[in-house]
């Protein structure tokens, strides 16, 4: 067959510089989707801190400036309390509750409290006195993350 010379289509030249430049164009933005998810797993990680420091701080001036006891930071926050009272288990008082269930640490998917770092822990809460520290622990559960 002869081919004319106004015949329609692509050559293979002019289709492997398309797929060229459609690779370039993808290797520079997907990694600018890796670091956008990255960005907003630790942004909801710090907005559901300053939500905690928040309900920490109502509950320290309900409790004449005492914060939650150390051990039971999840069930007091999400119960009653008196007063008088910053250990409450029970689902009973006049103040409270703080928040509606504890939330689960977007970077790690754990919700639960403990005093130091660990492998199964969402949160990292610490009571000196009046004074507290709250951070999220890490995906490996090797150090915390506070903003």
């Amino acid at each position: 067959m002869k081919r004319t010379r106004n015949s329609r289509g692509f050559t293979l030249v002019e289709i492997l510089i398309v797929v060229i430049i459609l690779g370039i164009l993808a290797a520079i933005v997907i990694p600018q989707f890796t670091n956008a998810s990255n960005d907003a797993r630790n942004n909801s990680v710090a907005s559901t801190l300053q939500t905690l420091r928040g309900q920490i701080e109502l509950f320290k001036i309900q409790h004449a400036d005492t914060p939650p006891a150390q051990t039971a930071l999840s069930v007091v926050l999400t119960g009653k309390t008196n007063p008088t009272d910053t250990t409450q288990t029970a689902a009973t008082g006049t103040l409270g509750p703080y928040v509606q269930s504890f939330p689960v640490n977007p970077v790690n998917g754990f919700s639960t409290v403990v005093n130091a770092a660990g492998t199964a822990a969402g949160w990292v809460y610490s009571v000196s006195g009046n004074q507290y520290t709250i951070s999220a622990t890490n995906t490996t559960g090797t150090g915390t993350l506070t903003y």
